[in-house]
């Protein structure tokens, strides 16, 4: 047995497993405030520390805890894994500090191991981190994005292997697999969908998991929730909209709602340039009230109660043909009646990409349709009808696997942990 953990560190949510003494993963939980679970959001919220000893931090569900009893006064990020591959990231404004990728992700490790009871108190020796095929962002920096976690897991452990998320999956369902299988794994996260086919041995195979090809794409869930934001807020803060300049009338720029159309951007807009910069273009707009609308939610920290208004909706959708989105955060009421054919139009073109990427992924590996005799689906946004149908509809319901949709790839790499040459693995 060796002493490693299995680490999912996602875009929305992160788990941790370790393998027992009876070789199979067990999940770490985190007794947080409300109920004990393995899922630990991925999160963080600052904070002014009531002894005056400065700046304070929280994580995860804390994270959340922290910033729903003062909103005002904390700084709340997530989803900060999607820039990890950002080159036009440098750091996030905290009050006074900026703080780069690497800081706020050795931050988010300190909190996690903090909140979990002890187990890990004593870094392990080895440290299996997943990693997406394909990173978020429009133009992935590979090597940065590398650069930035080995800084962030630096002293996270002795030895740190970065594997591909899916085939942490795929570890997870070969041990339900009894027969030698070809399987393609999906795995959609909060920032990517990533895709890998791999053959599978019996029980009792030398080398139980062969990958055969990988493919990957920048959208997933949170990309998904964009398209409701596109839809039911933007309209409302001006976007499209104009203002004077001069003798002018001029469309506003879309940067700003580019930003915070995007989680891990949104609670950044809240620092003294941008929030000048929305002001001052309020003066001027020919719909002020609009941009005020803006202005309120940024500044009042709405940014996750927005989300988790988005949240509710896309779950709602997921059991049934209608539903209420709801969001009333200082001053800004939404109230909408959404189907989900309406919701399934708005991702139209996002599941038609990823649809291109499972193609990839097929090519890569030289295995046709007739050849997967087993799809495994994981991830929370698997649980979206529109995209369990991408693969009912091309491999049919007897060839879909699912479950553990937010624990299988920490369970996985946990399993991958116990290699004797773990580095076989890694990418």
């Amino acid at each position: 047995m060796h002493d490693a953990i299995g680490l999912d560190f996602g875009t929305t949510n992160s788990v941790v497993a370790r393998v027992g003494a009876d070789g199979q993963p067990h999940l770490i939980d985190f007794a947080a405030p409300g109920e004990t679970s393995a899922v630990f959001r991925s999160a963080l919220c600052f904070y002014e520390d009531d002894s005056g000893r400065g700046l304070a931090c929280e994580a995860g569900p804390w994270a959340i805890a922290e910033y729903l009893e003062f909103p005002q006064g904390s700084r709340f990020l997530q989803s900060f894994k999607s820039v990890a591959a950002s080159a036009t990231f440098e750091h996030a404004s905290i009050f006074d500090k900026r703080m780069r990728f690497e800081e706020l992700g050795r931050l988010f490790l300190a909190k996690l191991a903090s909140h979990t009871g002890g187990a890990l108190a004593k870094p392990p020796q080895r440290v299996v981190v997943g990693r997406p095929v394909h990173y978020a962002g429009g133009r992935p920096d590979e090597a940065l994005a590398r650069q930035r976690y080995d800084a962030m897991f630096a002293g996270f452990g002795a030895e740190i292997h970065y594997v591909y998320e899916p085939l942490g999956a795929a570890f997870t369902y070969a041990a339900r697999v009894e027969d030698a299988a070809t399987i393609l794994v999906a795995d959609f996260g909060g920032g990517t969908s990533d895709f890998s086919v791999v053959r599978v041995a019996p029980p009792g195979a030398p080398k139980r998991c062969t990958p055969l090809g990988h493919a990957g794409i920048g959208i997933a869930g949170d990309q998904f929730d964009s398209r409701i934001v596109d839809k039911l807020v933007l309209p409302i803060l001006g976007y499209g909209g104009l203002y004077r300049s001069f003798d002018k009338q001029l469309e506003i720029p879309r940067g700003y709602f580019a930003d915070f159309n995007d989680w891990s951007r949104l609670a950044l807009m809240r620092n003294r340039r941008t929030l000048e910069e929305l002001h001052k273009l309020q003066k001027n707009a020919l719909d002020p009230e609009a941009i005020g609308r803006m202005i309120a939610i940024i500044e009042e920290e709405q940014g996750y109660r927005l989300y988790d208004a988005v949240g509710r909706l896309k779950r709602a959708l997921s059991g049934a043909d209608e539903a209420e989105f709801h969001f009333n955060g200082e001053g800004v009421k939404i109230d909408a009646t959404v189907t989900r054919a309406q919701f399934e139009g708005w991702i139209a073109d996002d599941l038609a990409r990823m649809a291109a990427t499972v193609d990839r992924a097929l090519s890569q590996a030289s295995v046709d349709e007739a050849g997967i005799d087993r799809v495994f689906l994981t991830g929370g946004t698997s649980l979206i009808p529109a995209v369990r149908a991408l693969f009912t509809q091309r491999f049919g319901e007897d060839r879909i696997a699912s479950g553990g949709e937010l624990t299988s790839i920490a369970s996985g790499l946990a399993l991958i942990g116990q290699e004797d040459d773990v580095a076989a693995w890694a990418v």
